[in-house]
């Protein structure tokens, strides 16, 4: 028993928090003079820090998922939602979501295709909520800063989320809401075949980490440098008194400060670690980023192409109040999961 808490510890503090990089930044910036007691010092040690870990995180993360997805095409990810109806459906679809695409406006053309496919409704939504959301990427990565207990948490409740979401659009009989638009660009039976040899399912994985760092990067420097700015110049009270636990309203803020952003989940992970340390409660932060993630203005806009005005109001009213509802959740449960 020993030996697997030793074992455990390692994997957190040396492997996804990646302790002996923070040491190894330390020893590098001390040489070239920049002590750590500054706050430019310790900017510049959080800011480089902070951006080469969560990059080699999802370079690795990246890899192993998009060998997984050669698995699961498209096409056959079409197949396995038509074999299920009802919650089932739901379920499937939520989870179906955590291997496809790493944010929003990239899960939308999968969704669109689903839709002209003849899916339920209700199902569709649930994997395109939960796709942003909840993707393995982002529980490494949640792990690697708020511990396992938080991620799987996390993951369980944004499930949650997008499957309660999914059965209630469902119930509401709205298909006669979606617009007449079947672009003739979406194909989702998709580049990816079931007859690849291993080389090409090696191939893919490296031309899939090459341009999704090449979107995300740009999102991970922003966020780690807000991040730095937050961890070294603004005060603990100020953040305490807008996200702490004596503003009642943090929740609500915080979901609706994080839907006009567009940015990565992987963008938002950095911020939410300062905040938190800050005193900032972690459902409030949580809330923050899944408004980020799940709600992006430009996948707004990208859905009001299929959507009609009363569909789409719909859609992200029922969204925000899950996201509403699980970030208080967390509140109420932060001090059992620390």
């Amino acid at each position: 028993m020993l030996f697997l808490l030793n074992l455990g510890s390692f994997i957190q503090n040396q492997i996804l928090k990646m302790k002996w990089l923070s040491q190894l930044i330390i020893f590098l910036l001390d040489n070239l003079g920049i002590s750590q007691n500054t706050k430019i010092g310790n900017s510049i040690h959080f800011f480089i820090y902070d951006v080469i870990k969560i990059t080699l995180l999802l370079c690795i993360m990246i890899f192993f998922i998009s060998y997984l997805q050669t698995y699961f095409p498209a096409e056959r990810s079409k197949k396995i939602l038509l074999k299920f109806n009802g919650l089932l459906g739901n379920i499937v679809a939520a989870l179906l979501g955590t291997v496809t695409p790493f944010c929003s406006c990239s899960s939308i053309p999968l969704f669109i295709g689903f839709i002209n496919s003849g899916l339920p409704l209700g199902t569709t939504f649930s994997f395109l909520i939960s796709s942003p959301m909840v993707d393995l990427g982002s529980l490494i990565l949640l792990i690697s800063i708020f511990g396992i207990k938080i991620a799987i948490a996390y993951v369980f409740l944004g499930l949650i989320i997008a499957i309660i979401s999914g059965i209630i659009i469902e119930k509401l009989h709205l298909e006669d809401e979606l617009e007449n638009f079947v672009p003739a660009s979406i194909d989702i039976s998709g580049t990816i075949s079931m007859n690849l040899t291993r080389k090409e399912r090696l191939n893919i994985p490296k031309i899939t980490v090459k341009e999704t760092i090449s979107k995300v990067f740009f999102y991970i420097v922003i966020g780690v440098g807000i991040g730095a700015i937050i961890h070294n110049w603004i005060p603990n009270f100020f953040v305490e008194k807008i996200l702490g636990i004596n503003n009642p309203f943090g929740v609500i803020f915080a979901t609706l400060l994080g839907i006009p952003i567009y940015a990565d989940i992987f963008g938002t992970i950095p911020i939410a670690e300062v905040l938190l340390n800050k005193g900032a409660m972690l459902g409030t932060i949580l809330a923050f980023m899944m408004g980020v993630t799940t709600l992006s203005l430009p996948s707004i806009i990208m859905l009001r192409k299929v959507m009609r005005p009363k569909l789409l109001i719909i859609f992200i009213s029922i969204t925000c109040t899950g996201i509403i509802i699980v970030g208080y959740i967390f509140n109420f449960f932060q001090y059992f999961l620390f």
